[in-house]
Formats: structure tokens, sequence, C-alpha cells
């Protein structure tokens, strides 16, 4: 999908959210990345074979 020189990570990849954004609203709280994926704001995603992941961030706090 994408025609970068340095093409976008792969929307099965770990680092799929680098990809970057062709359409944006914000106001919706959804972004269309260019390998397909629609990253939401809540860092949940849906592929672009219609499989959800939920957010797969780590967060930590402070020790």
């Amino acid at each position: 999908m994408c025609h970068h020189v340095t093409p976008c990570p792969d929307a099965t990849s770990e680092a799929r959210d680098l990809a970057a954004v062709l359409r944006s609203r914000p106001e919706q709280g959804w972004r269309l990345l260019c390998n397909g994926v629609v990253l939401f704001d809540d860092d949940g995603a849906l592929l672009p074979d219609g499989r959800a992941v939920p957010d797969h961030h780590v967060w930590l706090t402070p020790a």
C-alpha cells in the first residue's frame, strides 16, 4: 500500500502506529494510516482485514 521511499511499517507489525497519516478526523477520534490501519485516540486499532487490536502500549508509573 505504501508508496514512500522508506516504506511504512506493515499493518501486522508491532510498529504499525508509525506509518504516515493519510486522513485524520480528530473530532471523531481516529486516523487512517498509510498501511491501512485505522488508529483510534484510545490507542486501539482496526487492521485492514477487519481485526480489532486493543490498546497494546505498556503504561509505566513512576516507582
